[in-house]
């Protein structure tokens, strides 16, 4: 018997098929079914983000199964949330697709939802709807604890920068499946690219440290710290990657050389790991797993928006752009 596809089932069989696999927030008052959903919000204020994840753009069919995608768009609208200071509470989603696609797909994908969502965080509502290729939109809903939020644009000079999480390791497997390479003979980071985990209890404790400037690092480490630059106006100073990201740099030596591509290009420019990018005052204790990268300076000598990497401006690229590449 063939695999019953979603035009098999419609539209509320298949939301009766899913909605048991999503995991409800702790703060919910109100969940799906029905017009909107309601969630409490202690702080009285809400950190909200949304990102979208298109076939053929962001992922591929062949590539990625539901799950995998699920992870993925739930973790990169999560990591935003956690580099404004805050704790996620819920997520809301939008899911267009074919209706030739397999129903087991769709409850994949809310499995991989399920599975990226920390304990008290999950889906509170969304839409579903056809078109012509996967889309999967999420809306990622925060507390800031009565914490103030963390942007991008607080970091002063003398700052520390400092990275938590892994680096270099979501491009590494983009690059080994680019290539045609079995997935099992980089397993590692074939993992890291499909489904990514970001440090996301490291938001907030870094804002309880007295972090001045923060983001999530998506499009690559020397663009998004660019981006913090600018917005504060001043001058970003990166340590070597060998200086600050020996492991990483170790991790991802052998895979490197099978494609025979630089890892440091990987490390500098590659994005999608979603770790958090943050600067902290000079002498401040770290937050684990947060480590030191490099320093902020004022806008001397380099333009505001200026990163260095040991001591030199990079030529090479900086990392990813939704309509450059």
């Amino acid at each position: 018997m063939p695999e019953p596809t979603v035009a098999d089932l419609g539209e509320e069989a298949l939301l009766a098929r899913v909605l048991p696999l999503l995991p409800p927030a702790a703060g919910t008052v109100l969940g799906p079914g029905d017009d909107a959903a309601v969630l409490a919000a202690p702080d009285a204020r809400v950190v909200v983000t949304t990102d979208v994840l298109v076939e053929g753009h962001h992922f591929r069919l062949e590539w990625s199964g539901g799950a995998d995608v699920g992870h993925r768009a739930a973790v990169q609208n999560l990591a935003d949330v956690a580099a404004m200071g805050a704790a996620p509470t819920g997520l809301v989603v939008a899911l267009v697709v074919p209706p030739r696609l397999p129903v087991a797909w769709v409850e994949d994908l809310a499995r991989g939802l399920a599975a990226a969502c920390p304990p008290g965080v999950g889906v509170v509502g969304g839409d579903l709807s056809a078109g012509e290729q996967v889309t999967v939109a999420v809306t990622a809903l925060g507390d800031l604890g009565g914490r103030a939020p963390v942007r991008r644009a607080g970091a002063r000079p003398g700052d520390v920068v400092a990275h938590a999480g892994r680096r270099g390791w979501s491009a590494a497997g983009y690059a080994w499946l680019a290539a045609g390479r079995d997935p099992d003979g980089a397993a590692d980071v074939v993992a890291a690219y499909l489904r990514p985990v970001s440090p996301l209890e490291a938001g907030p404790a870094a804002a309880e440290a007295g972090a001045t400037a923060m983001l999530d690092v998506s499009d690559g480490l020397l663009r998004d710290a660019g981006r913090l630059a600018r917005a504060s106006a001043v001058v970003v100073h990166l340590a070597s990657p060998e200086e600050a990201f020996p492991d990483d740099l170790a991790a991802l030596r052998d895979v490197a050389e099978a494609l025979g591509a630089d890892p440091r290009t990987w490390l500098l420019a590659g994005g999608e790991d979603h770790g958090l990018l943050a600067t902290f005052p000079a002498g401040a204790a770290l937050p684990p797993p947060f480590r030191p990268v490099g320093v902020v300076a004022e806008a001397a000598g380099h333009p505001a928006g200026t990163v260095t990497v040991g001591g030199e401006v990079p030529t090479g690229p900086v990392g990813w752009d939704h309509f450059g590449g």
